[in-house]
């Protein structure tokens, strides 16, 4: 079941990247605040007129050769792409091109230090939420249509993402909500690594306030690695997060653990800490960097002796 509101987004994404590829028209770019990032090539936000549902992200210096691609879902799968920006440009500095979901709308200031989080959760946190009731401001048909926006946009002569993008590496991240669309999505066979941030399939299927259409079973039909990163065990996705994570046994799969709470370091400067491990991530499954591979593989593994961090990992590779 998909909401009226993603189907929308989707078709007119789709039919706009037609258009493009057709008419080979030339299209600009409007910058979305100042760069940032600690990676070699900078992030920069930015919007187009040819896809208004979404806000990209690219490296302000474009390496060599064409960048991988990583498409992103908000927290609550709202409609608001510059949600997790100090992160997703933080991504684009080490030569990614992100397509978020969601127009550009608020974007938060950084912050020094992250609020005290909780240790627990209240109880009957997980079993008692109330449902949603309004749809989810952006949909799993809508962050996967980013794959054919990239296509189209890269085989497209006049437009500036000419040549600069591989769409062949996708990779699906997103948080809590957002994280839900990331594991729907990475069933879709042109994802080649997923990431779920806070988030976790629901242990209810009506325990939570996502309109995602995911169920345990669906873990199954997930084909690449999978790296759960979850904010201790007062995150409210802590409990659907360590059971996803007992659930998957046939792709290589892990739960890392900083207790930082469910917002994570997203509002720190550069996204904080999950920043510098979805870049490692990305790094290994996407480019193939063993040395990147290493903050996840061994006894010694550099996350696993990073303090404050726990790992669990199963079906890994003996080295990276």
């Amino acid at each position: 079941m998909k909401t009226i509101a993603g189907v929308m987004a989707a078709s007119l994404l789709l039919a706009g990247c037609t258009s493009v590829a057709a008419q080979s028209v030339s299209v600009a770019e409007s910058p979305l605040g100042a760069a940032a990032g600690n990676g070699a090539q900078g992030g920069v936000a930015f919007a187009r007129d040819d896809a208004p549902g979404y806000t990209f992200y690219r490296p302000e210096r474009w390496p060599e050769g064409p960048v991988p691609v990583v498409l992103w879902g908000n927290g609550g799968c709202r409609n608001n792409g510059l949600s997790a920006s100090h992160f997703l440009r933080e991504i684009a500095s080490h030569g990614y091109f992100v397509i978020a979901n969601g127009a550009p709308g608020e974007e938060r200031e950084v912050l020094a230090e992250l609020p005290p989080a909780p240790t627990s959760l209240p109880e009957n946190a997980v079993t008692n939420q109330p449902p949603r009731a309004t749809p989810d401001e952006t949909s799993v048909d809508q962050m996967l249509a980013g794959i054919e926006w990239a296509v189209a946009a890269n085989g497209n002569a006049a437009d500036p993402l000419h040549g600069r993008l591989d769409a062949a590496r996708v990779a699906v991240l997103g948080h809590s909500c957002g994280g839900l669309q990331a594991l729907s999505a990475g069933t879709d066979p042109r994802v080649s690594a997923v990431m779920a941030f806070a988030s976790g399939v629901y242990v209810r299927a009506d325990g939570g306030l996502s309109g995602v259409r995911i169920g345990k079973d669906d873990l199954a039909r997930l084909h690449t690695p999978v790296a759960y990163v979850i904010g201790g065990p007062g995150d409210i996705a802590w409990p659907n997060a360590v059971d996803d994570f007992a659930r998957i046994s046939h792709v290589p799969v892990m739960l890392a653990n900083l207790p930082v709470g469910h917002g994570g370091t997203f509002a720190l400067a550069n996204g904080g800490d999950w920043a510098r491990v979805a870049v490692d991530w990305l790094d290994w499954q996407l480019k193939g960097d063993r040395n990147a591979g290493r903050s996840f593989v061994g006894e010694g593994c550099r996350l696993c002796t990073t303090y404050g961090w726990s790992v669990e990992r199963k079906q890994f590779p003996a080295t990276p």
